[in-house]
Order: C-alpha cells, then sequence, then structure tokens
C-alpha cells in the first residue's frame, strides 16, 4: 500500500496568474502548478510535486540503462583543469564552461558533461580486453554558463542529466552498444508520454562523427527537424541538403541594380523567384586564406558544413570584404579576384546559368554560364536543409517540424582515448586506444518537454507515468462527517491497490480545488459531495480528456481493482481509459 499525500500538509503554494517572464507552456505551468521555483537565473529549485515527478523521469531512466547492462556510478560534478587540457577542451568549449579555482590556486569546472573524468577513470582500471565492452553511466547535476537561460528548464544553467559512457575493442562492439542504447532511449520517449523522432545530428561540441538526437515534437523547440514518410528525419543542422534550383534562362548580361543588395531585393527586381538566384558569401580559413562560397539564393548556409567541409571557417566582417576587394551585397564568381578560393553548394552543379552579383556595386549578372564565364573550384553540401527539399533516402518532398532534444547518443571513436592516453590489452597483449560511445539524456529537459507535449488551458496533463499522483481524491466539503470519511475511505482502497493517491483536504472552496487539480493534471479525479452521495455514487473525470461519469460508490473498489490488474506494462495514459467506457 502506498502512503495516502494530504494537499493540506503539502508544500504547494500554486499561483493564480502566469509569471511575467515565463515565456513558454512548460515554464509557465511548471511555476504555476508549484513543481519549481526561480532561484537565479536559469537555476530553480524542485518544490515536492516537482521533485516527485524528476524521480520518475529518473527511474524511467535507470530501469531503461539498467536493462542495457549499464551499470550506474557517480562522479564528482568539480572535474580538475588539467583533464580538460589533456583533451584540449579547455580553450575549445567556449564560455559556457564554468571556471574556478580553489584557494590553492588550482583550475576546477563545474562539469557540463564528463568524457575526460570518466576517461581518466577507466584508464586507470579497465586494462584488458576480456572486461570489455564497459557501459557506465550517472544521473547528476550539470552546469553551462548559458549566455542567454531562457525558457525555464529547457536552457539553463544547471539542470540534470543521465549521461553514459561506452568502452570497446573495436567499432562493431561500439555499434552494438549505440544501437542498444539508442532503443532504450526510444523506451525513455514512450514510456514518458512523448511523441518524439530520432533524427540525425552533428556531434557539437562532444566530438565524434556518428551522432542521433532524440527529438519531442513541440512548437516552442529550439532545434528545427526535417523528416519524410519513409523514416528519414535529420536535425537541419545536420541533415544532407537536396534541392534543385530553377534556372533564369537568358543570355548573359550584366544589368544595372541600384540599392539592390539582397536575394528577396534582386528576385522582386527580376521577377524571378529566390530559388533562380544564386547567394554569395565570403570567409577565411584558419590560415586566413579567403573563401567564396556560392549557394542556393533561397537557402541559408549551414554554418556547421562549412567548418567539416573546410576545417575551419568564419564570415568575413564588412571591412575585412573591403580590404579583400569584395562587394557586400554585389559578389559573384564572375571576376572575381586572384587567389580566392571558389567553393560551390553541391545543389548547383548542375545548373547552367546563374544569377549572381557582378562584383560591382549596384550591379548584377544574368545567364551566367557554369564553366564558361567562371569556374568552381570545389563542391560540397554547404546549404541547411529545409522542407520542402528533396529527401535524400527516397526523393520526397520533406516535411518540417520544430522539437526539443530531450537526449542524444554519439559514437566517439578514439577522440578521447587518444589524447588523454586511456588504452587496453588486446588479445596478443599490445596496447590501444578504447573506441567510445557517449549517451546523454536531459532528465530536466525531458520533463518540461512532456509538459510541452500535455498542457491545455487549464493545467498540465502528466501522463500516468510521471504523474506526482494517479488519483487525487476531492470531498467537497471536510467537516461534513458523511462526506470525508467516504473520500478519505476511497483514497484508503485505491492505495491499497497500488495506486498514488491525494486527497485534497484543504478548506477551500469546491472551484478552487478543480482549478488546482487540473492545473497540478492528476490523471484521474475523484469528486465526493453530499448530493451524489446521497444517489450511491461519486464522480470520476478523466483529466486528459475531460470526460465526466458518475460510478456507483459499492462498485468502485471492484471497478478499479480491474483497473489494476490490467494496467499495461509502462503505461503513458491510458491507464484509466476502461473506466470511461
Amino acid at each position: 500500500m502506498t502512503d495516502i499525500l494530504y494537499m493540506s500538509k503539502l508544500y504547494m503554494p500554486t499561483l493564480k496568474e502566469d509569471p511575467a517572464d515565463a515565456e513558454i507552456a512548460s515554464h509557465r505551468l511548471l511555476l504555476r502548478a508549484a513543481m519549481i521555483r526561480k532561484t537565479a537565473s536559469g537555476v530553480y529549485t524542485f518544490l515536492p510535486l516537482g521533485k516527485k515527478v524528476l524521480a520518475k523521469v529518473e527511474n524511467i531512466v535507470r530501469e531503461e540503462m539498467d536493462a542495457t547492462g549499464a551499470q550506474e556510478i557517480m562522479m564528482p560534478a568539480l572535474q580538475p583543469a588539467e583533464l580538460w587540457h589533456e583533451s584540449g577542451r579547455w580553450d575549445d568549449y567556449g564560455p559556457e564552461l564554468m571556471r574556478l579555482s580553489d584557494r590553492h590556486d588550482h583550475g576546477f569546472c563545474l562539469g557540463p558533461t564528463h568524457e575526460e573524468l570518466i576517461t581518466s577513470l577507466v584508464r586507470n582500471e579497465l586494462r584488458s580486453y576480456k572486461e570489455l565492452p564497459c557501459s557506465l553511466y550517472q544521473i547528476q547535476v550539470k552546469f553551462r554558463d548559458e549566455i542567454r537561460p531562457r525558457f525555464g528548464l529547457l536552457r539553463s544553467r544547471e539542470f540534470i542529466m543521465k549521461d553514459a559512457y561506452s568502452f570497446h575493442e573495436n567499432q562493431e562492439s561500439l555499434q552494438e552498444t549505440y544501437d542498444r542504447m539508442s532503443v532504450a532511449y526510444g523506451r525513455i520517449c514512450e514510456r514518458c508520454g512523448l511523441e518524439y523522432r530520432p533524427v540525425e545530428a552533428d556531434s557539437g561540441q562532444i566530438g565524434g562523427k556518428v551522432s542521433t538526437e532524440f527529438m519531442a515534437l513541440a512548437e516552442a523547440g529550439e532545434a528545427e527537424l526535417v523528416y519524410c514518410t519513409c523514416g528519414y528525419a535529420a536535425d537541419v543542422e545536420a541533415g544532407e541538403c537536396k534541392c534543385t534550383p530553377t534556372m533564369y534562362d537568358v543570355p548573359f548580361e550584366k544589368i544595372a541594380t541600384p540599392g539592390i543588395h539582397t536575394i528577396a531585393e534582386l528576385a522582386e527586381f527580376l521577377n524571378i523567384p529566390e530559388s533562380s538566384t544564386v547567394k554569395a558569401l565570403a570567409g577565411k580559413d584558419e590560415e586566413g586564406n579567403i573563401i567564396a562560397l556560392f549557394i542556393p539564393g533561397d537557402h541559408e548556409l549551414n554554418d556547421i558544413k562549412a567548418d567539416h567541409g573546410i576545417g575551419w571557417f568564419m564570415l568575413l566582417s564588412d571591412e575585412e570584404m573591403l580590404e579583400a576587394g569584395l562587394v557586400k551585397g554585389s559578389m559573384g564568381p564572375v571576376g572575381l579576384p586572384e587567389g580566392i578560393r571558389v567553393i560551390g553548394d553541391a545543389n548547383l552543379k548542375n545548373l547552367p546559368k546563374w544569377t549572381v552579383g557582378a562584383n560591382e556595386d549596384g550591379f548584377h549578372i544574368v545567364g551566367a554560364e557554369l564553366g564558361k564565364d567562371f569556374q568552381i573550384d570545389e563542391w560540397m553540401d554547404l546549404s541547411t536543409v529545409k522542407a520542402g527539399d528533396a529527401c535524400p533516402e527516397c526523393g520526397l518532398p520533406l516535411d518540417g517540424a520544430r522539437g526539443i532534444e530531450v537526449s542524444q547518443v554519439f559514437q566517439l571513436g578514439d577522440k578521447y582515448s587518444r589524447t588523454m592516453e586511456a588504452t587496453y590489452l588486446d588479445v596478443n597483449g599490445k596496447e590501444n586506444y578504447f573506441i567510445m560511445g557517449c549517451y546523454g539524456v536531459g532528465v530536466t529537459r525531458t520533463l518540461a518537454a512532456v509538459v510541452e507535449q500535455h498542457n491545455d488551458e487549464y493545467g498540465i496533463i502528466w501522463p500516468f507515468a510521471v504523474a506526482p499522483a494517479h488519483v487525487c481524491v476531492i470531498p467537497l466539503t471536510i467537516g461534513d462527517q458523511d462526506v470525508f470519511p467516504v473520500a478519505e475511505q476511497i483514497a484508503t482502497d485505491l492505495a491499497s491497490l497500488g495506486l498514488e493517491v491525494v486527497i485534497d483536504d484543504r478548506k477551500e472552496r469546491p472551484g478552487v480545488k478543480f482549478a488546482d487539480a487540473d492545473l497540478i493534471g492528476w490523471p484521474l479525479q475523484i469528486t465526493v459531495g453530499k448530493r451524489g452521495l446521497a444517489d450511491g455514487t461519486v464522480e470520476l473525470k478523466l483529466r486528459r480528456t475531460g470526460e465526466k461519469r458518475d460510478v456507483a460508490l459499492d462498485s468502485l473498489h471492484d471497478a478499479f481493482e480491474a483497473v489494476c490488474a490490467n494496467i499495461p506494462e509502462d503505461p503513458a495514459f491510458d491507464a484509466f481509459d476502461s473506466l470511461f467506457a
């Protein structure tokens, strides 16, 4: 039997009004429903109800990790700077890394992630191939000094993450664990009631060459993704761009375009679609060499692709463009200054004629022929994919959506083991670098994503699996000796069946109790009142649908006993549906 929660004793100061600084549903409702409180910018305290939800998300993550064979550990949040110097990330990670010194002037950081620390741990402990593969994980507070914390738990400076790390002899072993972890991550999303998509992703600051993000679909999501009915999905930062520019088929001509400096202005001036123009950008590589990039006019440059393809790339400032002899807003491939490396987006390779800048302010060229009027030194995938582009796997048009990145899996290879000299002895007694994988779940972010997907105008709609309690019993009058004892007996009966029950024993008006029940989002509400009891009934309300029905008091125990006997494994929402069939 589970303990019954009495709301009169719960610390749950709900709010009637939306907080002024809460921009999105999850931030607004978690504050109003007394789940969290802001401590500082991007730093939050979890109140009792929020902590209960958080613990349930953590337990789901823990169960799925244990099922993969991973073993739980706990590493310190405070990490020595020397480990980050070994990996080369102390300077590379950027200002998001929270750095500090102790009284002895030793450098430390508050861990945003733990690749360095876990690698330093196993290099002294795992010595033989016989001990591999090995997977270790933790659920712990992380720190990132976000330049602009916002959206509550979605972009905060202190957050809870599950990070796992695996160590292998070879790529085949890594792939097996990577696939197993990917399945577990899908299960975590499903058990939390999330609509999600696994998408191709860029590895970012973590490193490695193969990565998949698990995106919870939500308009409030900061990430953009594309997907196809064939099953393909990708973050727009990582997805391959397959588009078909439309040719403006006219003879070569240099035309005056006074005051025209953008693609939109040029397309309107010529009365052609933006897809018939070519966009030019100028940048430099790590050695300072000038590079001209050309992409379809209706697309944007993907900075990550440019970095990967070139090695390092930064756009030129206006002053640097002038020094290089380039004209902002009128740059093109015809008559570029000598010595500039020219790279074209691969989607332009089969476009015979280009509409481009003339490298002279106030002039553009139409009908410039590739291979005749200008040359391209090399071709790359440079553009950011968008909805409507062709799926790289089946060719159908891609759909677009926004998403919240709730988790990500990485194949790190030997990125950290090589730089930090972490080796094991193989079957021949030879030292080899570990092949590593990394697997992260944003626990607090997952909680917020659930609220983003599951809410209405009245409040949160918690999935059964992560709700702070399953059932709220609402006695309409507390002092009445006919009503409250019945409500308390119902709560006791349901708790004996294994359900988590809260009873609203506060001396509040019924309207306040109903409003708070909807705001907090208990999956099922049972209202006990004098009028219903006179007829031998109580009222059930399913929060997810708002559906209500009266149930005979003398059949209530049997009805819930049947429900509890048939609750599906890891239910998201349908645990109480049979009560309303």
